[in-house]
């Protein structure tokens, strides 16, 4: 059994440094090229047996520490009676711009909520076998939110920001309705075999630390707290909010993804681990590098080794592996994280 992800999440001392990575059930694999081929992205995320061979195509080639499940962050929101579409990102037809539309949205009971999704994890677990963990995920409310009203991706989603500024209400109204949903989601995940749930915030760095405060994190603390309730674990990944990292910190998870704008040695000597309180630190090398081929990525991974203590350090990029990714550059990240493991274990002896 390879719980190491876990242990480490919980600021145990482990043997070694867990290793995943964003978006590893993506297209820089040419297995899951060749899927897409065959399947639409849409019918991929709708098939529970489709969506597994994706989730645990990159388990067969690269010995992983955690198996996060192939969906997409706009899964649960059609339970709310919410139409939408992806070319290639979600499109919203009916985007939510008044508060009788908000008002309107249907609650759906815990099974209703993207089905298809705990029945991929039920079939990624059994796949799995015990030799890496399972993660589930979920958006956070206010990244789903600028989906819902703007109606598609956008620079800024200036029409999320401006139902903010006319009315507080029916925004937090909004912001209310997305976070049950994404709890009992995620409770659902856990149910069906998640051993983790990560929070995904997209788009958390549009966020002032003022306007974060207080419309913002109340419903990521109510969130968090209802799973943490439940006895799940859980990372909160805040993209592009290094400017937030102090007020995350403060948020009841186990773990904080870093996005690669973060110094992530200068997080962890400001965050604990192993105290009450502490958290896990998940990140931070530059997707970019990647491309760059083995070499560079050899040394940038050599460097955030170096610069972050072992204990509470979940290996990870600091965003979603990019399509044109070499596979030579992830194998280069795989070496370093067990070469070091084999050099420590060869110094203690």
């Amino acid at each position: 059994m390879n719980d190491l992800f876990v242990r480490a999440l919980r600021g145990e001392t482990t043997e070694r440094r867990p290793l995943w990575i964003m978006r590893q059930a993506g297209r820089y694999l040419p297995e899951y090229r060749a899927l897409r081929r065959e399947h639409s992205f849409e019918e991929m995320c709708g098939s529970p047996a489709l969506a597994a061979e994706a989730t645990l195509q990159p388990m067969a080639r690269f010995p992983l520490d955690a198996s996060i499940v192939f969906a997409d962050l706009m899964s649960p929101v059609s339970a709310l009676g919410i139409d939408f579409h992806f070319d290639p990102g979600p499109i919203i037809p009916k985007p939510l711009r008044t508060a009788a539309a908000i008002r309107a949205l249907r609650v759906p009971s815990p099974a209703e909520i993207a089905p298809e999704v705990p029945a991929t994890l039920a079939l990624v677990k059994k796949g799995l076998a015990g030799r890496a963990n399972l993660i589930g995920f979920a958006g956070a409310p206010w990244s789903i939110a600028a989906y819902l009203v703007e109606g598609k991706g956008g620079k800024g989603f200036p029409m999320l920001r401006a139902l903010l500024a006319e009315d507080e209400v029916v925004f937090g109204e909004l912001m209310n309705t997305l976070a049950e949903l994404c709890s009992a989601y995620a409770i659902e995940q856990f149910r069906a075999g998640a051993d983790v749930i990560q929070i995904f915030d997209s788009w958390a760095g549009l966020l002032s630390e003022a306007i974060y405060d207080q419309h913002i994190r109340p419903h990521l603390e109510r969130m968090l707290g209802t799973l943490r309730d439940a006895g799940i674990p859980t990372i909160y990944f805040a993209q592009g909010a290094p400017h937030l990292l102090h007020r995350h910190r403060e948020l009841p998870c186990d773990g904080l993804g870093l996005c690669w704008r973060t110094d992530m040695a200068q997080a962890r000597r400001t965050i604990p681990i192993g105290v009450p309180g502490g958290k896990a630190l998940q990140g931070n090398l530059d997707p970019s590098i990647l491309l760059a081929g083995p070499e560079p990525t050899r040394r940038a991974i050599a460097e955030l080794l170096e610069a972050v203590p072992a204990h509470g350090h979940l290996v990870n990029l600091g965003h979603g592996i990019l399509p044109e990714t070499p596979i030579e550059s992830v194998q280069a990240i795989v070496d370093a994280v067990h070469a070091e493991a084999s050099h420590d274990a060869g110094v203690s002896a």
